[in-house]
């Protein structure tokens, strides 16, 4: 099938049809006359690129087939060679949680001489459709990216790409028939840790910080709190509950709400170090001690949660290895060799730190 196009390869590609005959060589100038419509429409129509309604598409198809279109050798050539670049397309680049990730796919992508575009796509499905269209235009080679929501209309433009992608989340479509890859840190792990870390110490009013409960990674984070909660007979009250948009200002709103009520939370689970970091800020605004008043988790152990004071505890999510292993499964499938796995899982851990131990009195 030809790069760009999402359906049948046409006939004369590959063979004539039946009772056809070597013919005088045609355009798309020819198609364009022929079906009435502009070059630029039959054009998008015959390499799968920009918007064309099916019917037209359709209609398009047709006649190239009658009339034995095939394309110049020459540009499909230029087609189908290598940009020896790789989009990573992610949500927010001012989060340093990407930055070790980047560090990781550099080294790799270095090594086989590729560069990296970076695609800033803003928590936007707009935007992460945007990337994808980037893709099968031929801007990249393949892409990894980073996505807090997948949902069947990214998907599906993923799975239409001929271009390899690798995603930083676990995603199975019900079909069962997906065409990337992924690597992912089982998060849901990482803040049920984070959860029991604070009830081994006793803590029963146990707040969390997170993403949208509507998007697929906030909703797995969520779920590994309320079963952590759950799982040692304590209530999940809606009160301690906050969505947010993992920054650190997001942390110190949610904070800023809970510090109104005469009830406090004794222990905080953030979803993200900045998120964590923002909780501290408002606590300490108001005057009141980490840990000795409230113990706070957070996750990503980026480099500043060993630099902030009180030290955070933190459940790491190996941002380089994600970084590694997913530009080595990009590569391989450029390169054409074997994948016995499309999806590899990494598990995390919990960094203990003094938030949230409570200070000894002496």
């Amino acid at each position: 099938m030809r790069k760009g196009t999402s359906a049948s390869v046409l006939p004369s590609e590959t063979e004539s049809p039946i009772g056809a005959q070597p013919s005088e060589k045609h355009t798309i100038y020819h198609i364009a006359e022929r079906v009435g419509m502009s070059p630029s429409t039959v054009s998008r129509a015959l390499s799968g690129r920009g918007y064309c309604g099916e019917k037209t598409r359709a209609k398009i198809l047709k006649a190239a087939q009658e009339m034995n279109y095939a394309p110049d050798s020459a540009a499909k050539m230029l087609k189908m060679r290598r940009t020896k670049k790789i989009l990573f397309a992610v949500p927010d680049i001012c989060n340093p949680f990407y930055f070790d990730m980047i560090n990781g796919i550099n080294q790799v992508l270095e090594e086989h001489g590729y560069l990296m575009i970076l695609f800033y796509t803003k928590h936007s499905l707009k935007e992460e459709l945007k990337a994808i269209q980037n893709l099968r235009e031929k801007v990249a080679d393949g892409m990894i990216m980073v996505s807090f929501h997948f949902c069947e209309e990214n998907i599906r433009a993923i799975n239409a790409l001929k271009a390899p992608v690798v995603l930083t989340n676990q995603y199975v479509s019900a079909g069962g028939q997906d065409r990337f890859d992924y690597v992912y840190v089982d998060t849901y792990e990482g803040i049920r840790l984070g959860t029991e870390h604070l009830v081994g110490q006793g803590m029963r009013r146990i707040a969390y910080v997170g993403g949208s409960l509507g998007e697929q990674t906030g909703h797995q984070r969520f779920c590994g709190y309320r079963d952590a909660m759950d799982g040692a007979g304590l209530p999940v009250d809606d009160r301690w509950i906050a969505e947010s948009d993992y920054t650190e200002r997001g942390g110190w709103l949610a904070a800023r709400k809970w510090l109104e009520n005469a009830e406090r939370p004794e222990g905080i689970v953030a979803a993200n170090d900045l998120m964590a970091i923002g909780v501290m800020k408002a606590y300490e605004e108001a005057g009141l001690r980490i840990p000795d008043d409230v113990a706070v988790v957070g996750m990503d152990n980026l480099d500043i949660a060993s630099r902030v004071y009180p030290k955070l505890t933190s459940v790491a999510l190996k941002q380089e290895d994600i970084g590694t292993q997913s530009a080595q499964l990009l590569m391989s499938r450029l390169l054409g060799r074997p994948v016995p796995n499309r999806g590899i899982k990494l598990l995390p851990s919990l960094v203990v730190r003094n938030s949230s131990l409570r200070a000894v009195r002496t």
